[in-house]
């Protein structure tokens, strides 16, 4: 029983600690923003700027929050995230990361 009860309290731990899954196609439409320099799907047509296609979700994740907290500062970049919510960010980061 003790054994029954450890595996439901860890499940409940692991779910809890994941955020909702991301929704990409939201963060298809908050991507607008990041078009003129990332490029229309994630290929930056700008030396310059990073290409996002096909980046790990999680590293864009938190470079995104970086940007937002000010942990990571570039004024572009500061301008473009500054009303992203947590969900954009994460949408933002499911979508880039899902383009192959």
């Amino acid at each position: 029983m003790m054994k029954v009860f450890l595996i439901v309290v860890a499940t409940v731990l692991m779910v809890s600690g994941h955020a909702i899954a991301a929704d990409a196609a939201a963060g298809k439409a908050v991507s607008a923003r990041c078009i003129s320099c990332h490029g229309v799907a994630g290929i930056s047509p700008i030396g310059i700027y990073p290409n996002l296609a096909g980046q790990k979700e999680q590293y864009l994740k938190k470079q995104i929050n970086a940007f937002r907290s000010g942990k990571r500062v570039d004024p572009s970049m500061t301008a473009m995230v500054a009303e992203l919510t947590d969900s954009d960010a994460a949408n933002l980061a499911a979508f880039y990361s899902g383009i192959r």
